[in-house]
Protein backbone atom coordinates (compact mmCIF):
# COMPACT_ATOMS: atom_id res chain seq x y z
CA UNK A 1 0.00 0.00 0.00
CA UNK A 2 1.20 3.61 -0.70
CA UNK A 3 1.90 5.07 2.45
CA UNK A 4 0.34 8.54 1.88
CA UNK A 5 -2.72 7.14 2.11
CA UNK A 6 -2.03 5.32 5.96
CA UNK A 7 -3.80 9.08 7.69
CA UNK A 8 -4.50 9.00 11.34
CA UNK A 9 -7.01 11.63 10.67
CA UNK A 10 -8.79 9.64 8.75
CA UNK A 11 -8.95 6.80 10.99
CA UNK A 12 -9.91 9.02 13.75
CA UNK A 13 -13.11 10.31 11.50
CA UNK A 14 -14.42 7.24 10.13
CA UNK A 15 -14.11 5.72 13.77
CA UNK A 16 -15.98 8.93 14.95
CA UNK A 17 -18.45 7.45 12.58
CA UNK A 18 -18.86 3.67 14.30
CA UNK A 19 -18.47 5.47 17.85
CA UNK A 20 -21.53 7.94 16.71
CA UNK A 21 -23.46 5.09 15.58
CA UNK A 22 -22.76 2.97 18.31
CA UNK A 23 -24.93 5.92 20.34
CA UNK A 24 -27.01 6.19 17.97
CA UNK A 25 -28.39 2.65 18.62
CA UNK A 26 -27.57 2.36 22.18
CA UNK A 27 -25.02 -0.60 21.95
CA UNK A 28 -21.49 -0.81 23.36
CA UNK A 29 -19.14 -3.05 20.88
CA UNK A 30 -19.19 -2.83 16.34
CA UNK A 31 -17.55 -5.31 14.92
CA UNK A 32 -16.36 -5.62 11.30
CA UNK A 33 -15.26 -8.41 9.84
CA UNK A 34 -15.94 -7.98 6.17
CA UNK A 35 -12.99 -7.19 3.65
CA UNK A 36 -14.99 -4.09 2.32
CA UNK A 37 -15.40 -3.02 6.30
CA UNK A 38 -11.91 -3.57 7.34
CA UNK A 39 -10.60 -1.48 4.31
CA UNK A 40 -12.80 1.32 4.60
CA UNK A 41 -11.90 1.66 8.44
CA UNK A 42 -8.19 1.21 7.93
CA UNK A 43 -7.46 3.53 4.73
CA UNK A 44 -7.02 0.52 2.26
CA UNK A 45 -5.57 -2.46 4.38
CA UNK A 46 -6.06 -5.82 2.20
CA UNK A 47 -7.33 -8.76 4.75
CA UNK A 48 -8.70 -11.00 1.69
CA UNK A 49 -6.74 -14.57 1.50
CA UNK A 50 -9.95 -16.38 -0.06
CA UNK A 51 -12.30 -14.49 -2.93
CA UNK A 52 -14.22 -16.80 -2.60
CA UNK A 53 -15.39 -15.27 1.19
CA UNK A 54 -16.89 -11.98 2.13
CA UNK A 55 -14.98 -12.01 5.27
CA UNK A 56 -10.88 -10.93 5.59
CA UNK A 57 -8.56 -12.51 7.80
CA UNK A 58 -8.63 -10.57 11.08
CA UNK A 59 -11.33 -8.69 13.19
CA UNK A 60 -11.74 -5.22 14.04
CA UNK A 61 -13.93 -4.68 17.38
CA UNK A 62 -14.98 -0.91 18.25
CA UNK A 63 -15.74 0.26 21.92
CA UNK A 64 -16.24 3.49 22.58
CA UNK A 65 -12.83 4.00 23.99
CA UNK A 66 -10.59 1.57 22.20
CA UNK A 67 -10.29 -0.10 18.79
CA UNK A 68 -8.66 -3.70 18.37
CA UNK A 69 -7.65 -5.68 15.29
CA UNK A 70 -7.68 -9.23 16.04
CA UNK A 71 -6.01 -11.86 13.69
CA UNK A 72 -3.58 -14.43 13.55
CA UNK A 73 0.41 -15.00 13.98
CA UNK A 74 0.07 -16.17 9.66
CA UNK A 75 -1.12 -12.65 9.12
CA UNK A 76 0.17 -10.01 11.76
CA UNK A 77 3.26 -9.20 10.19
CA UNK A 78 1.94 -8.83 6.62
CA UNK A 79 -0.99 -6.57 8.33
CA UNK A 80 2.17 -4.55 10.20
CA UNK A 81 4.49 -3.99 7.59
CA UNK A 82 3.00 -3.95 4.12
CA UNK A 83 -0.76 -3.05 4.79
CA UNK A 84 1.05 0.05 7.35
CA UNK A 85 -1.63 -0.77 10.18
CA UNK A 86 1.71 -0.86 12.88
CA UNK A 87 1.73 3.31 12.16
CA UNK A 88 -2.04 3.49 13.04
CA UNK A 89 -1.70 2.36 16.93
CA UNK A 90 -4.39 -0.43 16.67
CA UNK A 91 -4.15 -2.35 19.53
CA UNK A 92 -3.56 -5.70 17.86
CA UNK A 93 -4.44 -8.94 19.92
CA UNK A 94 -3.15 -11.80 17.72
CA UNK A 95 -3.16 -15.46 18.83
CA UNK A 96 -1.70 -18.50 17.30
CA UNK A 97 -3.38 -20.13 13.98
CA UNK A 98 -4.68 -23.32 15.57
CA UNK A 99 -6.43 -21.25 18.72
CA UNK A 100 -9.39 -19.60 19.14
CA UNK A 101 -10.04 -15.95 19.86
CA UNK A 102 -10.80 -16.32 23.37
CA UNK A 103 -10.20 -12.25 24.18
CA UNK A 104 -12.56 -11.36 21.41
CA UNK A 105 -14.59 -13.76 23.52
CA UNK A 106 -14.19 -12.20 26.53
CA UNK A 107 -14.69 -8.54 25.43
CA UNK A 108 -18.11 -9.26 24.17
CA UNK A 109 -19.46 -11.52 26.67
CA UNK A 110 -22.62 -9.50 28.22
CA UNK A 111 -22.28 -6.32 25.84
CA UNK A 112 -24.60 -5.17 23.50
CA UNK A 113 -23.07 -5.21 19.66
CA UNK A 114 -23.31 -4.60 16.31
CA UNK A 115 -21.95 -5.94 13.44
CA UNK A 116 -21.08 -5.60 9.36
CA UNK A 117 -23.51 -8.64 8.92
CA UNK A 118 -20.44 -11.71 9.49
CA UNK A 119 -20.33 -12.03 13.55
CA UNK A 120 -22.39 -13.94 14.95
CA UNK A 121 -24.63 -12.64 17.40
CA UNK A 122 -25.66 -9.01 17.53
CA UNK A 123 -27.40 -6.37 15.71
CA UNK A 124 -26.96 -6.26 11.79
CA UNK A 125 -26.01 -2.85 10.60
CA UNK A 126 -24.55 -3.15 7.75
CA UNK A 127 -27.03 -1.07 5.61
CA UNK A 128 -25.84 1.45 7.67
CA UNK A 129 -22.54 0.78 6.99
CA UNK A 130 -23.03 0.80 3.29
CA UNK A 131 -23.81 4.23 3.39
CA UNK A 132 -20.97 5.39 5.38
CA UNK A 133 -18.83 3.84 3.40
CA UNK A 134 -20.46 4.84 0.09
CA UNK A 135 -19.49 8.84 1.52
CA UNK A 136 -16.02 9.12 0.57
CA UNK A 137 -13.38 11.24 2.02
CA UNK A 138 -10.67 13.24 0.06
CA UNK A 139 -8.39 10.43 0.33
CA UNK A 140 -10.82 8.15 -0.67
CA UNK A 141 -11.56 10.09 -4.14
CA UNK A 142 -7.79 10.51 -4.78
CA UNK A 143 -7.51 6.62 -4.39
CA UNK A 144 -10.30 6.00 -6.48
CA UNK A 145 -9.00 8.74 -9.31
CA UNK A 146 -5.95 6.08 -9.33
CA UNK A 147 -8.40 2.71 -9.29
CA UNK A 148 -10.40 4.05 -12.29
CA UNK A 149 -7.62 5.12 -14.36
CA UNK A 150 -6.19 1.98 -13.90
CA UNK A 151 -9.25 -0.10 -14.75
CA UNK A 152 -9.87 2.43 -18.11
CA UNK A 153 -6.49 0.98 -19.47
CA UNK A 154 -6.88 -2.12 -18.41
CA UNK A 155 -10.17 -2.40 -20.61
CA UNK A 156 -8.62 -0.39 -23.24
CA UNK A 157 -5.28 -2.82 -23.60
CA UNK A 158 -7.64 -6.17 -23.25
CA UNK A 159 -10.25 -5.17 -25.40
CA UNK A 160 -7.82 -3.94 -28.42
CA UNK A 161 -6.32 -7.60 -27.93
CA UNK A 162 -9.61 -9.40 -28.52
CA UNK A 163 -9.94 -11.34 -31.90
CA UNK A 164 -12.59 -13.31 -33.06
CA UNK A 165 -11.77 -16.98 -32.17
CA UNK A 166 -10.83 -16.68 -29.42
CA UNK A 167 -12.86 -18.06 -26.45
CA UNK A 168 -14.26 -16.39 -23.81
CA UNK A 169 -12.05 -18.04 -21.45
CA UNK A 170 -8.88 -16.33 -23.12
CA UNK A 171 -10.75 -12.73 -23.38
CA UNK A 172 -11.44 -12.58 -19.21
CA UNK A 173 -7.46 -13.81 -19.19
CA UNK A 174 -6.39 -11.01 -20.68
CA UNK A 175 -8.79 -8.52 -18.88
CA UNK A 176 -7.95 -10.20 -16.14
CA UNK A 177 -4.18 -10.13 -16.67
CA UNK A 178 -4.12 -6.29 -17.40
CA UNK A 179 -5.71 -5.78 -14.42
CA UNK A 180 -3.30 -7.75 -12.13
CA UNK A 181 -0.38 -6.19 -13.61
CA UNK A 182 -1.82 -2.92 -12.08
CA UNK A 183 -2.29 -3.93 -9.05
CA UNK A 184 -5.89 -4.23 -9.30
CA UNK A 185 -7.77 -7.05 -8.70
CA UNK A 186 -10.49 -8.22 -11.04
CA UNK A 187 -13.61 -9.33 -8.26
CA UNK A 188 -16.18 -9.52 -11.23
CA UNK A 189 -14.87 -10.53 -14.96
CA UNK A 190 -17.45 -11.45 -17.33
CA UNK A 191 -17.41 -11.75 -20.76
CA UNK A 192 -19.56 -12.53 -23.74
CA UNK A 193 -19.67 -13.16 -27.70
CA UNK A 194 -22.30 -13.20 -29.91
CA UNK A 195 -25.76 -14.57 -28.43
CA UNK A 196 -24.53 -14.79 -24.89
CA UNK A 197 -24.69 -10.92 -25.13
CA UNK A 198 -28.65 -11.38 -25.71
CA UNK A 199 -28.84 -14.34 -23.45
CA UNK A 200 -27.12 -13.54 -19.93
CA UNK A 201 -27.00 -10.32 -17.70
CA UNK A 202 -24.07 -11.19 -15.90
CA UNK A 203 -22.32 -13.63 -18.32
CA UNK A 204 -19.84 -15.43 -16.67
CA UNK A 205 -17.05 -16.40 -19.15
CA UNK A 206 -17.57 -19.79 -21.15
CA UNK A 207 -15.54 -21.63 -23.51
CA UNK A 208 -17.81 -20.34 -26.45
CA UNK A 209 -15.79 -18.70 -29.35
CA UNK A 210 -15.88 -15.20 -30.48
CA UNK A 211 -17.06 -14.64 -34.13
CA UNK A 212 -17.83 -11.03 -34.37
CA UNK A 213 -19.51 -9.41 -30.93
CA UNK A 214 -17.70 -9.35 -27.36
CA UNK A 215 -18.77 -7.84 -24.44
CA UNK A 216 -16.69 -7.20 -21.45
CA UNK A 217 -17.15 -6.23 -17.80
CA UNK A 218 -14.51 -5.67 -15.19
CA UNK A 219 -15.03 -4.31 -11.06
CA UNK A 220 -11.55 -3.68 -10.11
CA UNK A 221 -10.52 -3.53 -6.58
CA UNK A 222 -7.88 -1.45 -5.21
CA UNK A 223 -7.06 -0.33 -2.01
CA UNK A 224 -10.86 -1.87 -1.10
CA UNK A 225 -12.19 0.42 -3.93
CA UNK A 226 -14.12 -1.33 -5.93
CA UNK A 227 -14.71 0.29 -9.90
CA UNK A 228 -16.77 -0.43 -12.45
CA UNK A 229 -16.63 -0.62 -16.15
CA UNK A 230 -18.13 -1.97 -19.37
CA UNK A 231 -17.08 -2.11 -22.91
CA UNK A 232 -18.52 -3.87 -25.95
CA UNK A 233 -16.62 -4.44 -29.54
CA UNK A 234 -18.18 -5.61 -33.12
CA UNK A 235 -15.92 -6.91 -35.99
CA UNK A 236 -17.77 -5.81 -39.17
CA UNK A 237 -20.64 -3.39 -39.70
CA UNK A 238 -23.33 -3.07 -36.60
CA UNK A 239 -26.41 -4.27 -37.41
CA UNK A 240 -29.34 -2.03 -37.01
CA UNK A 241 -30.71 -3.67 -34.46
CA UNK A 242 -28.08 -3.62 -32.05
CA UNK A 243 -27.38 -0.09 -33.48
CA UNK A 244 -31.07 1.16 -31.76
CA UNK A 245 -30.42 -0.49 -28.52
CA UNK A 246 -26.89 0.85 -27.69
CA UNK A 247 -27.98 4.54 -28.64
CA UNK A 248 -31.34 3.41 -26.29
CA UNK A 249 -29.32 2.83 -23.15
CA UNK A 250 -26.49 5.54 -24.23
CA UNK A 251 -29.28 8.31 -23.90
CA UNK A 252 -30.73 6.23 -20.47
CA UNK A 253 -27.27 5.98 -19.14
CA UNK A 254 -26.72 9.90 -19.92
CA UNK A 255 -30.02 10.71 -18.92
CA UNK A 256 -29.39 8.86 -15.32
CA UNK A 257 -25.54 10.55 -15.02
CA UNK A 258 -27.03 14.05 -15.64
CA UNK A 259 -29.89 13.19 -12.85
CA UNK A 260 -27.46 12.02 -10.56
CA UNK A 261 -26.98 15.09 -8.29
CA UNK A 262 -27.26 16.60 -4.80
CA UNK A 263 -30.91 17.23 -4.06
CA UNK A 264 -31.66 14.09 -6.10
CA UNK A 265 -32.51 10.36 -4.32
CA UNK A 266 -31.38 7.23 -6.13
CA UNK A 267 -35.05 6.95 -6.34
CA UNK A 268 -35.27 9.91 -8.58
CA UNK A 269 -32.83 8.72 -10.37
CA UNK A 270 -34.17 5.19 -10.96
CA UNK A 271 -36.89 7.20 -12.32
CA UNK A 272 -35.30 8.54 -15.10
CA UNK A 273 -34.03 5.30 -15.87
CA UNK A 274 -37.84 3.72 -16.01
CA UNK A 275 -39.00 6.72 -18.19
CA UNK A 276 -36.06 6.67 -20.96
CA UNK A 277 -36.93 2.93 -21.29
CA UNK A 278 -40.43 3.82 -21.86
CA UNK A 279 -39.00 6.67 -24.01
CA UNK A 280 -36.97 4.73 -26.65
CA UNK A 281 -39.35 1.99 -26.66
CA UNK A 282 -38.12 -1.08 -24.38
CA UNK A 283 -40.48 -0.60 -21.21
CA UNK A 284 -39.90 -4.02 -19.72
CA UNK A 285 -36.59 -4.35 -19.99
CA UNK A 286 -35.57 -2.76 -16.69
CA UNK A 287 -37.02 -5.59 -14.98
CA UNK A 288 -34.02 -7.69 -16.34
CA UNK A 289 -31.62 -6.40 -14.24
CA UNK A 290 -30.47 -3.76 -12.18
CA UNK A 291 -29.61 -0.46 -12.99
CA UNK A 292 -26.71 0.33 -10.65
CA UNK A 293 -26.19 2.36 -8.00
CA UNK A 294 -23.55 4.01 -5.29
CA UNK A 295 -20.10 2.46 -5.07
CA UNK A 296 -17.41 2.23 -2.78
CA UNK A 297 -16.20 -0.66 -1.51
CA UNK A 298 -19.15 -2.96 -2.79
CA UNK A 299 -19.57 -3.19 -6.64
CA UNK A 300 -22.53 -1.12 -5.28
CA UNK A 301 -22.64 -0.41 -1.78
CA UNK A 302 -26.93 0.44 -2.21
CA UNK A 303 -28.82 -0.77 -5.92
CA UNK A 304 -31.26 2.14 -6.48
CA UNK A 305 -34.89 0.62 -7.02
CA UNK A 306 -38.06 2.62 -6.97
CA UNK A 307 -38.36 3.01 -3.26
CA UNK A 308 -34.30 3.78 -2.39
CA UNK A 309 -34.57 7.23 -1.12
CA UNK A 310 -31.30 7.76 0.12
CA UNK A 311 -29.59 11.44 -1.01
CA UNK A 312 -27.15 12.02 -3.35
CA UNK A 313 -24.34 13.49 -2.19
CA UNK A 314 -20.73 15.04 -3.33
CA UNK A 315 -18.18 12.57 -3.17
CA UNK A 316 -20.01 9.64 -4.05
CA UNK A 317 -19.29 7.51 -6.94
CA UNK A 318 -22.33 6.02 -8.92
CA UNK A 319 -21.50 2.97 -11.37
CA UNK A 320 -25.23 3.05 -13.46
CA UNK A 321 -25.61 0.48 -15.91
CA UNK A 322 -28.66 0.57 -17.74
CA UNK A 323 -28.84 -2.54 -20.28
CA UNK A 324 -31.16 -3.83 -23.31
CA UNK A 325 -31.04 -7.65 -24.27
CA UNK A 326 -27.59 -7.15 -26.95
CA UNK A 327 -26.30 -4.08 -25.20
CA UNK A 328 -25.37 -2.02 -22.31
CA UNK A 329 -23.93 1.16 -21.22
CA UNK A 330 -21.55 1.36 -17.60
CA UNK A 331 -18.79 3.85 -16.11
CA UNK A 332 -17.96 5.01 -13.07
CA UNK A 333 -18.69 8.87 -12.22
CA UNK A 334 -17.59 11.28 -9.13
CA UNK A 335 -20.34 13.78 -8.47
CA UNK A 336 -18.37 16.87 -8.13
CA UNK A 337 -19.45 20.00 -6.47
CA UNK A 338 -19.39 21.69 -9.84
CA UNK A 339 -20.33 18.61 -12.03
CA UNK A 340 -20.58 14.86 -12.80
CA UNK A 341 -16.75 13.69 -14.02
CA UNK A 342 -16.58 10.03 -15.92
CA UNK A 343 -13.84 8.39 -14.20
CA UNK A 344 -13.46 5.34 -16.36
CA UNK A 345 -13.36 7.39 -19.25
CA UNK A 346 -11.30 5.83 -22.15
CA UNK A 347 -9.45 8.43 -24.49
CA UNK A 348 -10.07 7.42 -28.17
CA UNK A 349 -12.73 5.41 -27.62
CA UNK A 350 -15.97 5.79 -30.09
CA UNK A 351 -18.32 7.98 -28.56
CA UNK A 352 -22.29 9.00 -28.51
CA UNK A 353 -22.69 12.75 -27.61
CA UNK A 354 -26.15 13.19 -26.42
CA UNK A 355 -27.36 16.77 -25.10
CA UNK A 356 -29.36 16.82 -21.92
CA UNK A 357 -30.60 20.80 -21.54
CA UNK A 358 -27.44 23.08 -21.88
CA UNK A 359 -25.14 19.37 -21.58
CA UNK A 360 -23.17 17.50 -24.07
CA UNK A 361 -23.02 14.10 -22.21
CA UNK A 362 -20.48 11.73 -23.88
CA UNK A 363 -21.39 8.11 -23.79
CA UNK A 364 -19.11 4.93 -25.07
CA UNK A 365 -20.70 3.41 -28.31
CA UNK A 366 -20.17 0.13 -29.04
CA UNK A 367 -16.24 -0.16 -31.00
CA UNK A 368 -16.61 -0.90 -34.47
CA UNK A 369 -13.80 -2.72 -35.66
CA UNK A 370 -12.93 -3.89 -39.25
Amino acid sequence: MDDSFNSPIEKDEKLNKIIKLLDIKKLDIFILQRVSSIAWLTGGADTHVNTAVSDGAATILITLKDAYIFTNNIEAPRLLKEEGLENLQWKFIVNPWYKANEELENLTHGKKIGHDGLFYKGVDLSNELSWLRANLTENEVARFRILASACAESMQEAIENVQPGMSEYQIAARLADKSEARGVQAVVNLVATDERIFSFRHPLPSEKKLTRYAMLILCGRKWGLICSITRLVYFGKLPQEIRAKAEAVANIDAAMIAATRPGKTLADVFQEAQDGYQKYGYPGEWQKHHQGGVAGYEPREITATPDTNQPIHINQVYAWNPSIAGAKSEDSILIGKSGNEILTNIPGWPMIEITIGSKIIKRPAIWERQ
